[in-house]
Protein backbone atom coordinates (compact mmCIF):
# COMPACT_ATOMS: atom_id res chain seq x y z
CA UNK A 1 0.00 0.00 0.00
CA UNK A 2 2.87 2.36 0.80
CA UNK A 3 4.43 1.76 -2.63
CA UNK A 4 1.06 2.28 -4.28
CA UNK A 5 0.59 5.55 -2.39
CA UNK A 6 4.02 6.78 -3.46
CA UNK A 7 3.28 5.93 -7.10
CA UNK A 8 0.04 7.88 -6.89
CA UNK A 9 1.86 10.84 -5.36
CA UNK A 10 4.46 10.76 -8.13
CA UNK A 11 1.80 10.59 -10.83
CA UNK A 12 -0.11 13.40 -9.17
CA UNK A 13 3.04 15.52 -8.87
CA UNK A 14 3.84 14.95 -12.54
CA UNK A 15 0.25 15.66 -13.53
CA UNK A 16 0.05 18.87 -11.51
CA UNK A 17 3.42 20.06 -12.75
CA UNK A 18 2.64 19.58 -16.43
CA UNK A 19 -1.01 20.47 -15.97
CA UNK A 20 0.00 23.70 -14.28
CA UNK A 21 2.59 24.41 -16.95
CA UNK A 22 0.03 23.72 -19.65
CA UNK A 23 -2.72 25.84 -18.07
CA UNK A 24 -0.40 28.64 -17.02
CA UNK A 25 1.47 28.91 -20.31
CA UNK A 26 -1.73 28.53 -22.28
CA UNK A 27 -3.39 31.39 -20.45
CA UNK A 28 -0.29 33.60 -20.72
CA UNK A 29 -0.26 33.01 -24.47
CA UNK A 30 -3.99 33.63 -24.59
CA UNK A 31 -3.40 36.92 -22.81
CA UNK A 32 -0.77 37.96 -25.35
CA UNK A 33 -2.92 36.88 -28.30
CA UNK A 34 -6.01 38.43 -26.72
CA UNK A 35 -4.23 41.75 -26.20
CA UNK A 36 -3.10 41.91 -29.81
CA UNK A 37 -6.50 40.92 -31.19
CA UNK A 38 -8.23 43.27 -28.74
CA UNK A 39 -6.24 46.17 -30.16
CA UNK A 40 -6.80 45.14 -33.77
CA UNK A 41 -10.54 44.43 -33.49
CA UNK A 42 -13.34 46.56 -32.03
CA UNK A 43 -16.06 45.36 -29.60
CA UNK A 44 -18.55 45.24 -32.48
CA UNK A 45 -16.23 42.93 -34.46
CA UNK A 46 -16.03 40.50 -31.53
CA UNK A 47 -19.81 40.39 -31.15
CA UNK A 48 -20.63 37.90 -33.98
CA UNK A 49 -18.23 35.33 -32.54
CA UNK A 50 -19.77 35.73 -29.09
CA UNK A 51 -23.30 35.34 -30.45
CA UNK A 52 -22.67 31.92 -32.00
CA UNK A 53 -20.22 30.61 -29.39
CA UNK A 54 -22.98 28.68 -27.65
CA UNK A 55 -23.88 26.74 -30.84
CA UNK A 56 -20.28 25.64 -31.45
CA UNK A 57 -19.89 24.66 -27.82
CA UNK A 58 -23.10 22.59 -27.71
CA UNK A 59 -22.16 20.92 -30.99
CA UNK A 60 -18.84 20.02 -29.42
CA UNK A 61 -20.67 18.42 -26.50
CA UNK A 62 -22.89 16.39 -28.82
CA UNK A 63 -19.99 15.04 -30.83
CA UNK A 64 -18.39 13.31 -27.83
CA UNK A 65 -21.69 12.48 -26.10
CA UNK A 66 -19.81 11.90 -22.85
CA UNK A 67 -18.23 8.62 -23.99
CA UNK A 68 -14.71 10.02 -23.74
CA UNK A 69 -15.40 10.79 -20.07
CA UNK A 70 -16.69 7.24 -19.66
CA UNK A 71 -13.37 5.94 -20.98
CA UNK A 72 -11.38 7.99 -18.47
CA UNK A 73 -13.65 6.64 -15.72
CA UNK A 74 -12.85 3.02 -16.65
CA UNK A 75 -10.17 1.23 -14.66
CA UNK A 76 -8.56 -0.33 -17.76
CA UNK A 77 -10.06 0.73 -21.12
CA UNK A 78 -9.20 -1.42 -24.16
CA UNK A 79 -8.31 -0.51 -27.75
CA UNK A 80 -11.83 -1.54 -28.72
CA UNK A 81 -13.25 1.05 -26.28
CA UNK A 82 -11.18 3.84 -27.83
CA UNK A 83 -12.03 2.69 -31.36
CA UNK A 84 -15.78 2.61 -30.68
CA UNK A 85 -15.71 6.13 -29.26
CA UNK A 86 -13.63 7.37 -32.20
CA UNK A 87 -16.05 6.21 -34.89
CA UNK A 88 -19.11 7.21 -32.90
CA UNK A 89 -17.74 10.73 -32.47
CA UNK A 90 -16.84 11.14 -36.13
CA UNK A 91 -20.19 9.87 -37.41
CA UNK A 92 -22.17 11.96 -34.92
CA UNK A 93 -20.17 15.07 -35.78
CA UNK A 94 -20.72 14.60 -39.48
CA UNK A 95 -24.49 14.52 -38.99
CA UNK A 96 -24.54 17.42 -36.53
CA UNK A 97 -22.43 19.62 -38.80
CA UNK A 98 -24.88 19.33 -41.70
CA UNK A 99 -27.82 20.00 -39.39
CA UNK A 100 -26.14 23.18 -38.18
CA UNK A 101 -25.19 24.06 -41.75
CA UNK A 102 -28.88 24.03 -42.64
CA UNK A 103 -29.80 26.04 -39.52
CA UNK A 104 -27.23 28.79 -40.12
CA UNK A 105 -29.70 31.17 -41.88
CA UNK A 106 -32.09 30.87 -38.91
CA UNK A 107 -29.27 31.72 -36.50
CA UNK A 108 -28.48 34.81 -38.55
CA UNK A 109 -32.17 35.77 -38.58
CA UNK A 110 -32.51 35.32 -34.81
CA UNK A 111 -29.65 37.73 -34.07
CA UNK A 112 -30.51 39.99 -37.03
CA UNK A 113 -26.94 39.63 -38.30
CA UNK A 114 -26.82 38.40 -41.94
CA UNK A 115 -23.06 37.77 -41.73
CA UNK A 116 -23.69 34.90 -39.30
CA UNK A 117 -24.86 32.53 -42.07
CA UNK A 118 -21.48 32.08 -43.71
CA UNK A 119 -19.56 32.67 -40.48
CA UNK A 120 -21.47 29.95 -38.63
CA UNK A 121 -21.01 27.40 -41.38
CA UNK A 122 -17.28 27.98 -41.38
CA UNK A 123 -16.76 27.98 -37.60
CA UNK A 124 -18.82 24.81 -37.19
CA UNK A 125 -16.14 23.03 -39.21
CA UNK A 126 -13.90 23.35 -36.16
CA UNK A 127 -16.00 21.01 -34.02
CA UNK A 128 -16.28 18.45 -36.86
CA UNK A 129 -12.50 18.43 -37.27
CA UNK A 130 -11.98 18.12 -33.53
CA UNK A 131 -14.10 14.93 -33.43
CA UNK A 132 -11.14 13.05 -34.90
CA UNK A 133 -9.10 13.86 -31.78
CA UNK A 134 -11.53 13.13 -28.94
CA UNK A 135 -10.50 9.50 -28.41
CA UNK A 136 -6.82 10.40 -28.47
CA UNK A 137 -7.42 13.16 -25.93
CA UNK A 138 -9.18 10.62 -23.69
CA UNK A 139 -6.15 8.31 -24.09
CA UNK A 140 -3.76 11.08 -23.07
CA UNK A 141 -5.91 12.05 -20.08
CA UNK A 142 -6.46 8.48 -18.88
CA UNK A 143 -2.73 7.78 -18.97
CA UNK A 144 -1.95 11.14 -17.33
CA UNK A 145 0.27 12.19 -20.24
CA UNK A 146 0.13 15.85 -19.23
CA UNK A 147 3.49 16.67 -20.82
CA UNK A 148 2.27 15.56 -24.24
CA UNK A 149 -1.04 17.38 -23.73
CA UNK A 150 0.87 20.55 -22.89
CA UNK A 151 3.11 20.32 -25.96
CA UNK A 152 0.19 19.74 -28.33
CA UNK A 153 -1.97 22.49 -26.82
CA UNK A 154 0.78 25.08 -26.83
CA UNK A 155 1.83 24.38 -30.42
CA UNK A 156 -1.77 24.58 -31.62
CA UNK A 157 -2.40 27.77 -29.66
CA UNK A 158 0.71 29.56 -30.93
CA UNK A 159 0.16 28.65 -34.58
CA UNK A 160 -3.57 29.45 -34.60
CA UNK A 161 -2.92 32.68 -32.71
CA UNK A 162 -0.36 33.79 -35.29
CA UNK A 163 -2.84 33.08 -38.08
CA UNK A 164 -5.54 35.13 -36.33
CA UNK A 165 -3.23 38.08 -35.68
CA UNK A 166 -2.01 38.19 -39.28
CA UNK A 167 -5.55 38.05 -40.65
CA UNK A 168 -6.80 40.70 -38.21
CA UNK A 169 -3.90 42.96 -39.17
CA UNK A 170 -4.84 42.56 -42.83
CA UNK A 171 -8.43 43.62 -42.11
CA UNK A 172 -10.29 40.30 -42.06
CA UNK A 173 -12.27 41.40 -38.98
CA UNK A 174 -14.20 38.57 -37.24
CA UNK A 175 -13.03 36.08 -39.89
CA UNK A 176 -9.61 36.16 -38.24
CA UNK A 177 -11.21 34.75 -35.06
CA UNK A 178 -13.05 32.11 -37.08
CA UNK A 179 -9.84 30.94 -38.75
CA UNK A 180 -8.17 30.78 -35.35
CA UNK A 181 -10.71 28.19 -34.17
CA UNK A 182 -10.47 26.03 -37.29
CA UNK A 183 -6.66 26.03 -37.38
CA UNK A 184 -6.47 25.28 -33.65
CA UNK A 185 -8.82 22.27 -33.94
CA UNK A 186 -6.86 20.88 -36.86
CA UNK A 187 -3.50 21.13 -35.14
CA UNK A 188 -4.83 19.57 -31.94
CA UNK A 189 -6.01 16.50 -33.85
CA UNK A 190 -2.70 16.08 -35.68
CA UNK A 191 -0.64 16.60 -32.52
CA UNK A 192 -2.58 14.07 -30.45
CA UNK A 193 -2.19 11.35 -33.06
CA UNK A 194 1.54 12.03 -33.09
CA UNK A 195 1.93 11.19 -29.39
CA UNK A 196 -0.67 8.45 -28.92
CA UNK A 197 0.34 4.84 -29.61
CA UNK A 198 -3.25 3.79 -30.25
CA UNK A 199 -4.75 4.35 -33.71
CA UNK A 200 -8.31 3.67 -34.94
CA UNK A 201 -9.07 0.54 -36.96
CA UNK A 202 -11.78 -0.21 -39.48
CA UNK A 203 -13.11 -2.99 -37.27
CA UNK A 204 -15.98 -1.17 -35.60
CA UNK A 205 -17.71 -2.62 -32.54
CA UNK A 206 -20.17 -0.32 -30.80
CA UNK A 207 -20.76 -2.62 -27.81
CA UNK A 208 -18.69 -0.32 -25.51
CA UNK A 209 -21.04 2.52 -26.50
CA UNK A 210 -24.07 0.48 -25.50
CA UNK A 211 -22.51 -0.58 -22.17
CA UNK A 212 -21.74 2.98 -21.11
CA UNK A 213 -24.76 4.61 -22.76
CA UNK A 214 -26.64 5.64 -19.60
CA UNK A 215 -23.55 6.99 -17.86
CA UNK A 216 -22.46 8.83 -21.00
CA UNK A 217 -25.86 10.34 -21.69
CA UNK A 218 -25.92 11.79 -18.19
CA UNK A 219 -22.51 13.30 -18.89
CA UNK A 220 -23.73 14.64 -22.24
CA UNK A 221 -26.74 16.37 -20.73
CA UNK A 222 -24.53 17.83 -18.04
CA UNK A 223 -21.99 19.05 -20.58
CA UNK A 224 -24.70 20.78 -22.58
CA UNK A 225 -26.10 22.36 -19.43
CA UNK A 226 -22.65 23.62 -18.42
CA UNK A 227 -22.14 24.97 -21.92
CA UNK A 228 -25.45 26.80 -21.80
CA UNK A 229 -24.50 28.07 -18.36
CA UNK A 230 -21.11 29.34 -19.56
CA UNK A 231 -22.53 31.04 -22.65
CA UNK A 232 -25.99 31.95 -21.43
CA UNK A 233 -25.37 35.60 -20.65
CA UNK A 234 -23.57 36.27 -23.94
CA UNK A 235 -26.42 34.59 -25.81
CA UNK A 236 -29.12 36.53 -23.96
CA UNK A 237 -27.29 39.84 -24.26
CA UNK A 238 -26.79 39.11 -27.95
CA UNK A 239 -30.57 39.00 -28.38
CA UNK A 240 -31.44 41.87 -26.03
CA UNK A 241 -28.85 44.23 -27.50
CA UNK A 242 -28.96 43.47 -31.23
CA UNK A 243 -28.91 47.20 -31.98
CA UNK A 244 -25.84 47.80 -29.81
CA UNK A 245 -23.45 44.90 -30.49
CA UNK A 246 -20.64 46.69 -28.64
CA UNK A 247 -22.40 45.77 -25.38
CA UNK A 248 -22.21 42.08 -26.32
CA UNK A 249 -18.59 42.52 -27.35
CA UNK A 250 -17.71 44.14 -24.02
CA UNK A 251 -19.33 41.35 -22.02
CA UNK A 252 -17.74 38.68 -24.23
CA UNK A 253 -14.34 40.28 -23.65
CA UNK A 254 -14.76 40.49 -19.86
CA UNK A 255 -16.10 36.93 -19.71
CA UNK A 256 -13.14 35.73 -21.76
CA UNK A 257 -10.53 37.28 -19.42
CA UNK A 258 -12.29 35.91 -16.33
CA UNK A 259 -12.49 32.44 -17.86
CA UNK A 260 -8.83 32.44 -18.85
CA UNK A 261 -7.85 33.45 -15.31
CA UNK A 262 -9.76 30.75 -13.45
CA UNK A 263 -8.85 28.08 -16.00
CA UNK A 264 -5.21 28.44 -15.02
CA UNK A 265 -6.20 26.72 -11.79
CA UNK A 266 -9.22 24.78 -13.00
CA UNK A 267 -7.35 23.39 -15.99
CA UNK A 268 -4.53 22.15 -13.78
CA UNK A 269 -6.95 20.34 -11.49
CA UNK A 270 -9.13 19.10 -14.34
CA UNK A 271 -6.29 17.18 -15.97
CA UNK A 272 -5.49 15.09 -12.90
CA UNK A 273 -8.60 15.08 -10.69
CA UNK A 274 -10.64 12.32 -12.29
CA UNK A 275 -7.80 9.83 -12.92
CA UNK A 276 -6.50 10.32 -9.37
CA UNK A 277 -9.93 10.10 -7.74
CA UNK A 278 -10.77 6.99 -9.78
CA UNK A 279 -7.51 5.39 -8.64
CA UNK A 280 -8.45 5.78 -4.95
CA UNK A 281 -12.07 4.74 -5.45
CA UNK A 282 -12.82 1.71 -3.32
CA UNK A 283 -9.93 2.34 -0.90
CA UNK A 284 -10.49 3.26 2.73
CA UNK A 285 -12.59 6.38 3.20
CA UNK A 286 -9.89 8.30 5.03
CA UNK A 287 -7.53 8.07 2.06
CA UNK A 288 -10.15 9.42 -0.34
CA UNK A 289 -10.89 12.35 1.98
CA UNK A 290 -7.19 13.10 2.38
CA UNK A 291 -6.63 13.20 -1.39
CA UNK A 292 -9.69 15.36 -1.99
CA UNK A 293 -8.82 17.84 0.77
CA UNK A 294 -5.31 18.26 -0.59
CA UNK A 295 -6.81 19.18 -3.96
CA UNK A 296 -9.19 21.61 -2.21
CA UNK A 297 -6.29 23.39 -0.52
CA UNK A 298 -4.28 23.58 -3.72
CA UNK A 299 -7.28 25.02 -5.56
CA UNK A 300 -7.98 27.62 -2.87
CA UNK A 301 -4.29 28.54 -2.59
CA UNK A 302 -4.14 29.36 -6.31
CA UNK A 303 -7.66 30.52 -7.24
CA UNK A 304 -8.42 33.21 -4.66
CA UNK A 305 -5.30 35.38 -5.09
CA UNK A 306 -5.40 35.01 -8.89
CA UNK A 307 -9.04 35.99 -9.39
CA UNK A 308 -9.38 38.52 -6.58
CA UNK A 309 -6.15 40.02 -7.87
CA UNK A 310 -7.52 40.34 -11.39
CA UNK A 311 -10.62 42.01 -9.99
CA UNK A 312 -8.35 44.48 -8.18
CA UNK A 313 -6.37 45.43 -11.30
CA UNK A 314 -9.24 45.11 -13.80
CA UNK A 315 -9.26 48.78 -14.84
CA UNK A 316 -5.54 49.24 -15.31
CA UNK A 317 -5.20 45.79 -16.88
CA UNK A 318 -7.81 46.52 -19.54
CA UNK A 319 -6.56 50.05 -20.27
CA UNK A 320 -2.90 49.03 -20.39
CA UNK A 321 -3.44 46.01 -22.61
CA UNK A 322 -6.36 46.28 -25.02
CA UNK A 323 -7.00 50.00 -24.70
CA UNK A 324 -9.57 52.64 -23.83
CA UNK A 325 -12.10 51.27 -26.34
CA UNK A 326 -12.75 48.38 -23.92
CA UNK A 327 -13.16 50.51 -20.76
CA UNK A 328 -16.88 49.64 -20.48
CA UNK A 329 -16.06 45.99 -19.79
CA UNK A 330 -14.14 46.80 -16.57
CA UNK A 331 -17.14 46.74 -14.15
CA UNK A 332 -18.31 43.44 -15.65
CA UNK A 333 -14.85 41.92 -15.32
CA UNK A 334 -14.58 42.90 -11.66
CA UNK A 335 -17.86 41.21 -10.78
CA UNK A 336 -17.15 38.10 -12.83
CA UNK A 337 -13.74 37.62 -11.19
CA UNK A 338 -15.34 37.39 -7.75
CA UNK A 339 -17.40 34.43 -8.91
CA UNK A 340 -14.51 33.16 -11.03
CA UNK A 341 -12.49 32.51 -7.87
CA UNK A 342 -14.97 29.76 -6.99
CA UNK A 343 -15.29 28.16 -10.44
CA UNK A 344 -12.27 25.80 -10.12
CA UNK A 345 -14.02 24.16 -7.16
CA UNK A 346 -16.81 23.11 -9.50
CA UNK A 347 -14.29 21.15 -11.55
CA UNK A 348 -13.09 19.40 -8.43
CA UNK A 349 -16.54 18.51 -7.12
CA UNK A 350 -17.72 17.44 -10.57
CA UNK A 351 -14.80 15.07 -11.00
CA UNK A 352 -15.38 13.64 -7.53
CA UNK A 353 -19.02 12.86 -8.32
CA UNK A 354 -18.16 11.36 -11.72
CA UNK A 355 -15.34 9.28 -10.25
CA UNK A 356 -17.93 7.69 -7.96
CA UNK A 357 -19.98 6.67 -11.00
CA UNK A 358 -22.77 9.13 -10.18
CA UNK A 359 -23.11 10.99 -13.48
CA UNK A 360 -26.83 11.29 -12.68
CA UNK A 361 -26.10 13.45 -9.62
CA UNK A 362 -23.76 15.55 -11.71
CA UNK A 363 -26.49 16.02 -14.31
CA UNK A 364 -29.32 16.97 -11.95
CA UNK A 365 -27.24 19.39 -9.92
CA UNK A 366 -26.36 21.24 -13.10
CA UNK A 367 -29.93 21.18 -14.43
CA UNK A 368 -31.23 22.71 -11.21
CA UNK A 369 -28.49 25.33 -11.19
CA UNK A 370 -29.17 26.54 -14.71
CA UNK A 371 -32.93 26.62 -14.04
CA UNK A 372 -32.31 28.89 -11.07
CA UNK A 373 -30.01 31.06 -13.15
CA UNK A 374 -32.68 31.51 -15.79
CA UNK A 375 -35.17 32.58 -13.13
CA UNK A 376 -32.68 35.11 -11.73
CA UNK A 377 -32.00 36.53 -15.19
CA UNK A 378 -35.72 36.98 -15.86
CA UNK A 379 -36.10 38.74 -12.50
CA UNK A 380 -33.09 41.04 -12.82
CA UNK A 381 -32.49 41.89 -16.49
CA UNK A 382 -34.68 45.01 -16.25
CA UNK A 383 -32.19 46.48 -13.79
CA UNK A 384 -29.24 46.33 -16.16
CA UNK A 385 -26.35 44.09 -17.12
CA UNK A 386 -24.37 44.60 -13.91
CA UNK A 387 -27.32 43.47 -11.79
CA UNK A 388 -27.72 40.31 -13.87
CA UNK A 389 -24.03 39.53 -13.52
CA UNK A 390 -24.16 40.05 -9.75
CA UNK A 391 -27.12 37.67 -9.42
CA UNK A 392 -25.38 35.12 -11.63
CA UNK A 393 -22.19 35.37 -9.57
CA UNK A 394 -23.84 35.05 -6.15
CA UNK A 395 -25.81 31.98 -7.20
CA UNK A 396 -22.66 30.28 -8.53
CA UNK A 397 -20.93 30.79 -5.18
CA UNK A 398 -23.86 29.63 -3.03
CA UNK A 399 -24.56 26.58 -5.21
CA UNK A 400 -21.22 25.05 -4.20
CA UNK A 401 -22.85 24.23 -0.85
CA UNK A 402 -25.20 21.82 -2.63
CA UNK A 403 -22.24 20.03 -4.22
CA UNK A 404 -20.68 19.80 -0.78
CA UNK A 405 -23.75 17.96 0.52
CA UNK A 406 -23.26 15.22 -2.07
CA UNK A 407 -19.52 15.11 -1.48
CA UNK A 408 -20.31 14.38 2.18
CA UNK A 409 -22.65 11.55 1.18
CA UNK A 410 -20.11 9.99 -1.21
CA UNK A 411 -16.78 10.17 0.60
CA UNK A 412 -17.69 11.53 4.03
CA UNK A 413 -15.98 14.94 3.85
CA UNK A 414 -17.59 17.43 6.25
CA UNK A 415 -18.52 21.02 5.44
CA UNK A 416 -16.47 22.20 8.42
CA UNK A 417 -13.35 20.55 7.01
CA UNK A 418 -14.01 22.05 3.57
CA UNK A 419 -14.37 25.52 5.08
CA UNK A 420 -11.16 25.02 7.07
CA UNK A 421 -9.39 24.22 3.80
CA UNK A 422 -10.60 27.17 1.72
CA UNK A 423 -11.69 30.09 3.94
CA UNK A 424 -8.21 31.00 5.24
CA UNK A 425 -6.96 31.46 1.67
CA UNK A 426 -10.03 33.51 0.72
CA UNK A 427 -9.68 35.74 3.79
CA UNK A 428 -5.95 36.30 3.31
CA UNK A 429 -6.47 37.08 -0.39
CA UNK A 430 -9.16 39.67 0.37
CA UNK A 431 -6.96 41.28 3.01
CA UNK A 432 -3.97 41.38 0.65
CA UNK A 433 -6.00 43.03 -2.10
CA UNK A 434 -7.45 45.60 0.30
CA UNK A 435 -3.99 46.56 1.61
CA UNK A 436 -2.60 46.68 -1.92
CA UNK A 437 -5.40 48.97 -3.10
CA UNK A 438 -4.91 51.31 -0.13
CA UNK A 439 -1.12 51.55 -0.57
CA UNK A 440 -1.31 52.21 -4.33
CA UNK A 441 -4.45 54.34 -4.59
CA UNK A 442 -2.48 57.55 -5.17
CA UNK A 443 -0.66 56.23 -8.25
CA UNK A 444 -2.16 57.67 -11.45
CA UNK A 445 -0.06 56.17 -14.24
CA UNK A 446 -1.95 53.11 -15.49
CA UNK A 447 1.12 51.06 -16.42
CA UNK A 448 2.96 51.81 -13.19
CA UNK A 449 -0.18 51.12 -11.15
CA UNK A 450 -0.65 47.73 -12.81
CA UNK A 451 2.95 46.66 -12.13
CA UNK A 452 2.91 47.93 -8.54
CA UNK A 453 -0.35 46.23 -7.63
CA UNK A 454 0.62 42.88 -9.15
CA UNK A 455 4.08 42.88 -7.56
CA UNK A 456 2.90 44.11 -4.16
CA UNK A 457 -0.07 41.74 -3.93
CA UNK A 458 2.05 38.74 -4.95
CA UNK A 459 4.82 39.63 -2.48
CA UNK A 460 2.38 40.15 0.40
CA UNK A 461 0.56 36.88 -0.29
CA UNK A 462 3.75 34.80 -0.44
CA UNK A 463 5.13 36.52 2.66
CA UNK A 464 2.00 35.79 4.68
CA UNK A 465 2.01 32.17 3.53
CA UNK A 466 5.61 31.80 4.70
CA UNK A 467 5.08 33.60 8.02
CA UNK A 468 2.10 31.38 8.78
CA UNK A 469 4.06 28.32 7.60
CA UNK A 470 1.18 27.21 5.39
CA UNK A 471 1.71 23.58 4.45
CA UNK A 472 0.36 23.93 0.94
CA UNK A 473 3.38 26.09 0.05
CA UNK A 474 5.68 23.19 0.82
CA UNK A 475 3.37 20.76 -0.98
CA UNK A 476 3.37 22.90 -4.12
CA UNK A 477 7.16 23.13 -4.07
CA UNK A 478 7.29 19.37 -3.66
CA UNK A 479 4.90 18.88 -6.59
CA UNK A 480 7.10 21.07 -8.76
CA UNK A 481 10.26 19.31 -7.66
CA UNK A 482 8.83 15.89 -8.42
CA UNK A 483 7.48 17.13 -11.73
CA UNK A 484 10.95 18.36 -12.71
CA UNK A 485 12.53 15.07 -11.67
CA UNK A 486 10.08 13.16 -13.83
CA UNK A 487 10.82 15.54 -16.71
CA UNK A 488 14.55 14.80 -16.44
Amino acid sequence: MHIEMENLKEKTAKGLFWGGLNSGTTQVLNVVIGILLGRLLSPAEWAPIGMIAIFSAIAGNLQSSGFSTAIVNMKQPTDNDYNAVFWFNVSMSFVIYWVLFALAPLIALFFEQPCLTDLSRFIFLAFFISSFGISTQAYLTKNMMQREIAVVNLCALVCSGIVAIILAFKGYSYWSLAWQQVVNSTLLVVGRFFFVKWHPSLKVDFSPIRRTFKFSMNILITMIINTVNNNMLTFIFGKLFTKTPQVVGNFFQSFKWNTMAYQIVGGTIEQVAQPVLVSVRGDEQERGIRVFRKMLRFTAFMAFPALFGLSLVAREFILATIGEQWADCVPMLRILCIGGAFMPFYSLYRNLVISQGRSDVNMWLNITQIALQMVLILLTYRYGIDTVIWAYTILNIVWLLVWQVYARKMIGIRLLDTLKDILPFASISIAVMAVTWFLTAAVENVYLLLLLRVALAAALYVLIMKLLKVQIMEECVEFLRKGKKVKK
